[in-house]
């Protein structure tokens, strides 16, 4: 049994029966239909060939499906002119990918100064977005790539992802390369970005535990690119609606449950003195 995708009213994002058919016969993608919602962060998870990148990547055309339709704010990407389209909506990949002869700077800049932003648009735009996630831009600015720590580096992408103020961002396990610590430093800081600037994103990420920590919804699938189950963190930890689910979220997944569990006040007092009726309700 698989999964019913999740709809919404008023979806940023729509696939409906996506798919994707290489030459040899290989199925990537079969017959996805999943919506999400604006201002949601759906994490996609499953193992390797899974579909979950090839799924993201025809979001902003980088990868054409072979069936169905994808709806970006109500607009068909398929009659969208890819160059444009992929200017309105924000990528982050695991790799960074900065221009290592540019500035952090200018690398900012890149997509407003591709929209005719004037420099002082520029200027006011780039400075909001380096502050936004914690780099000084009086001294972050004029340093190079190869200048700055991987966190660094990774932090200017989400920047750069987010200059022109796209409604949608994409992002390919970007926090997969950081050492543990910085990681986990990052992953804090984007949840507090996430809660501040609200975008629709799509983060793909072959790690579980990220995917619960960052994720409103989790959308877990296997190989083919079946959608198996897609839902909140806690129902996807309590509630595996497949097999599949149950196996990859694995035996320990009571304990990672604990960690989007949200607990009451009276659930963390200790119990209040009084006197404890023996069994049975009888006298002492």
């Amino acid at each position: 049994m698989t999964a019913e995708p999740t709809t919404s009213a008023d979806p940023m994002i729509s696939l409906r029966g996506v798919g994707k058919r290489y030459p040899d016969g290989t199925v990537a993608v079969a017959g996805l239909s999943l919506d999400v919602p604006a201002g949601e962060l759906l994490c996609l998870v499953g193992p390797s060939g899974c579909g979950k990148t090839t799924t993201m990547k025809m979001i902003n055309r980088l990868v054409e499906p072979t069936s169905g339709q994808i709806l970006v704010a109500g607009e068909d990407v398929a009659r969208t002119d890819p160059v444009r389209l992929r200017r309105r909506i924000g990528y982050v990949i695991q790799q960074i990918g900065l221009f290592p002869h540019l500035t952090v700077r200018a690398n900012v800049g890149t997509v407003p100064r591709m929209l005719g932003w004037d420099r002082a648009r520029i200027r006011a735009r780039v400075d909001a977005m380096l502050d936004l996630v914690g780099l000084d831009p009086a001294t972050m600015g004029r340093r190079y790539p190869h200048e700055l720590s991987g966190g660094q580096q990774q932090r200017v992408g989400v920047a750069r992802a987010l200059a022109a103020d796209p409604p949608v961002l994409l992002m390919d396990e970007p926090f997969s390369a950081i050492d543990p610590i910085a990681r986990d430093r990052l992953q804090a800081e984007f949840l507090r970005l996430q809660r501040e600037i609200r975008k629709t994103v799509v983060f793909v990420t072959h790690d579980l535990d990220e995917a619960i920590r960052l994720g409103d919804r989790i959308a877990v699938f296997r190989q083919g690119g079946h959608l198996e189950q897609v839902d909140p963190p806690t129902r996807i930890l309590g509630r595996p609606a497949t097999d599949f689910v149950a196996g990859f979220t694995g035996s320990d997944r009571a304990l990672r449950r604990l960690s989007v569990t949200t607990l009451r006040r009276e659930d963390l007092e200790p119990p209040r003195p009084g006197r404890v009726e023996p069994a049975g309700g009888g006298q002492p």
